[in-house]
């Protein structure tokens, strides 16, 4: 298949395409470890009267060993402040049940036993997102999140960075045009 029917299946091109003649997928080598983390960042209010605290949530796999990983996060990504305590190596199998939340040294005969009645898919929630153009001011962002009920929540998405780089012309992806970041909003 060539690059102009591969673009007129994903949306791009005029007319209606839709006929897959043929497939084909490049596999990425996957090393006998890989290195997860998950880690929570947490900035409490500047004013002292004020409880609000925001939580960030970073959760990874990199494709080798942890030294390297912490080499490319220090270079990359210092802010983040990694350490080599929140990183696990494990197969990739392992990763699946690592972020499925499965306890660390679950069996991989437990990926065999997953269904829709399991205990990770009982939550359903409804969710909204919306893109933003222009920044929010503070004060908004305070407004709104004092407002919250404890079973909602807002996963702010950033846009822009290599986002950027990437023309509206290559994917059928024309939300990356102007927008900052995305809000998704959820409730329990």
């Amino acid at each position: 298949m060539g690059e102009d029917m591969f673009w007129a299946i994903r949306g791009g091109g005029g007319g209606s395409f839709g006929v897959v003649l043929a497939w084909k997928t490049n596999s990425v080598p996957v090393p006998a470890n890989v290195t997860v983390f998950r880690v929570h960042r947490m900035v409490k209010s500047s004013k002292d009267d004020d409880k609000m605290t925001i939580q960030a949530r970073f959760s990874s796999m990199f494709l080798g060993g942890t030294d390297k990983l912490l080499q490319l996060m220090e270079e990359k990504f210092p802010q983040l402040g990694l350490m080599k305590e929140d990183c696990l190596e494990m197969s990739w199998a392992e990763s699946d049940l690592y972020f499925e939340q499965f306890p660390i040294g679950a069996p991989l005969e437990t990926l065999l036993g997953r269904n829709h009645k399991s205990a990770l898919s009982k939550s359903f929630f409804k969710a909204k997102s919306d893109f933003v153009k222009q920044p929010i001011p503070e004060m908004v962002v305070a407004q709104v999140l004092r407002g919250r009920r404890k079973s909602t929540a807002m996963v702010f998405v950033a846009y822009g960075g290599k986002m950027n780089e990437i023309p509206e012309t290559e994917t059928p992806h024309p939300h990356r045009a102007g927008n900052i970041f995305i809000i998704l909003y959820m409730v329990d």
